[in-house]
C-alpha cells in the first residue's frame, strides 16, 4: 500500500484485460470465489494502517492465472482509510509471480482521480512479486516498480525508491490450533524504513469457531512485532 509512480503506466484494467486474454477457456479449469474478513485492525507488514476494517476479496482462476480484486473500508475515525487492490498472478509448481496494482485514499480527504496515474500525483503503487514454496518453508521478494514510491535523493530530488519487503513464513500445527510465523526485513530505505530493518515479525493461529452443528466460521489472531518502527499489535479477525 501507499503511493506509486510511471512514466508511461499501464492501468489496472488494462492488466486485467491483457492477463484475461490468455486464461484458457476451459470451464472447468476456471473458478470464481469471493471470501471476506472482520478485522480489529489493519495492519500491513507489520505497519498499521487503520482501526476496524472489512476486507472483502473476489478472486478468479483458470488454470495458473489468477485475478483477485481486495478492499478494506475503515470504519474508526480519524483512519476511514479506503483501499482497492488489483492482483494479476501465475504459479507454476511451487512457484509464483505476480503484479499489484494498491489504490487508496483516506475518505477524510479529497480522493482525487482513480484514473490519474501520474507518478508523483497518483494514489497507485504498482509491486511486483516473486515467490516460491518449499513446503515448511515460503519465501516471497516484493518491490514497488511504479507509482507514488519516491524518497529524497542527498541532492534534495525525488528518486525511485524501489520500496522491497522480503518475507519468509513458515506454517505449523500445535493440537486444533493451525499457526504460522513470518519474519520480514526491508533491504534499503523505502516506504517501511530508512535502512535496512526487520519490519515485521508475526505469529498468527486461526481455528474453525463451531456455532451450531451445520455452521461455523474460521477466526485468527495475531500478534505482530515491527522493530523498525518500535511498534507491536494485536489483531483478532474472523473469514466469512
Amino acid at each position: 500500500m501507499k503511493r506509486l509512480d510511471i512514466k508511461k503506466c499501464v492501468c489496472a484494467a488494462t492488466l486485467i484485460g491483457a492477463a484475461m486474454l490468455v486464461i484458457p477457456t476451459n470451464v472447468q479449469a476456471q473458478e470464481f470465489s469471493v471470501a471476506g474478513d472482520l478485522v480489529s485492525s489493519y495492519i500491513w507488514r507489520g505497519s498499521y494502517c487503520g482501526g476496524v476494517s472489512v476486507q472483502p476479496t473476489l478472486g478468479f482462476s483458470a488454470g495458473g492465472f489468477s485475478l483477485t480484486a481486495w478492499g478494506s473500508v475503515g470504519f474508526t475515525s480519524p483512519d476511514y482509510l479506503e483501499e482497492f487492490d488489483f492482483t494479476a498472478g501465475y504459479s507454476v509448481g511451487n512457484l509464483s509471480l505476480a503484479i499489484t496494482d494498491y489504490w487508496f485514499v483516506y475518505r477524510t480527504d479529497d480522493p482525487g482521480d482513480y484514473f490519474n496515474y501520474k507518478a508523483k500525483e497518483t494514489a497507485h503503487m504498482f509491486e511486483g512479486t516473486l515467490g516460491y514454496d518449499f513446503g515448511p518453508l515460503a519465501l516471497s521478494w516484493n518491490t514497488f516498480f511504479a507509482g507514488n514510491d519516491f524518497k529524497v535523493n542527498d541532492d534534495g530530488e525525488d528518486k525511485r525508491a524501489y520500496s522491497t519487503y522480503i518475507e519468509a513464513s513458515a506454517p505449523f500445527k500445535v493440537g486444533e490450533i493451525d499457526l504460522k510465523a513470518e519474519l520480514g526485513v526491508t533491504p534499503w530505505e523505502g516506504l517501511y524504513a530508512d535502512k535496512f530493518y526487520v519490519v515485521n515479525i508475526g505469529l498468527t493461529g486461526s481455528k474453525e469457531i463451531k456455532i451450531t452443528d451445520s455452521f461455523s466460521f474460521p477466526a485468527f489472531a495475531k500478534v505482530i512485532f515491527n522493530p523498525a518502527a518500535k511498534q507491536t499489535h494485536f489483531v483478532f479477525g474472523i473469514s466469512l
